[in-house]
């Protein structure tokens, strides 16, 4: 029911329609141990719905914590550096699409990823995104 809640909440938001969850994000929502409870939750359904081009909901288990997940971890460590830093980028990317460039602020994009601005401010160095190119859209 919150998997629900979350995701018709941060479709409105974004002006997306959601019509259904994928069976396999639903079995890792509730295969998962959630130590971060509520908001772990959140903020995993926020990425999927910024993420998701369809109208099926799904998720990637490499948002969920290593630290729960034997599996996940297994199949994060044989990812190459190369690719992790490709995911990152397209989260990155994707929450500064939706907040139009905005990184600062509650509709910015650090507040959209839960992470701390200047954190974001330093990926986005890091990976030398242009911030100034989600300005517009």
């Amino acid at each position: 029911m919150l998997v629900e809640y979350f995701v018709g909440q941060y479709a409105r938001r974004s002006g997306k329609v959601i019509r259904s969850i994928d069976k396999k994000a639903l079995e890792l929502f509730q295969s998962y141990d959630w130590p971060g409870n509520i908001r772990e939750l959140q903020n995993v359904v926020e990425r999927s719905v910024i993420l998701t081009s369809g109208d099926v909901l799904s998720v990637d288990e490499f948002w969920l914590s290593k630290r729960s997940s034997v599996h996940s971890s297994r199949l994060q460590s044989s990812l190459k550096p190369e690719d992790e830093r490709s995911e990152e980028r397209k989260f990155i990317e994707a929450a500064l699409a939706e907040s139009r460039g905005r990184v600062y602020g509650p509709a910015g994009a650090a507040a959209k990823l839960g992470i701390p601005p200047s954190t974001l401010g330093s990926k986005i160095k890091k990976l030398k995104i242009s911030v100034t190119r989600y300005k517009f859209r």
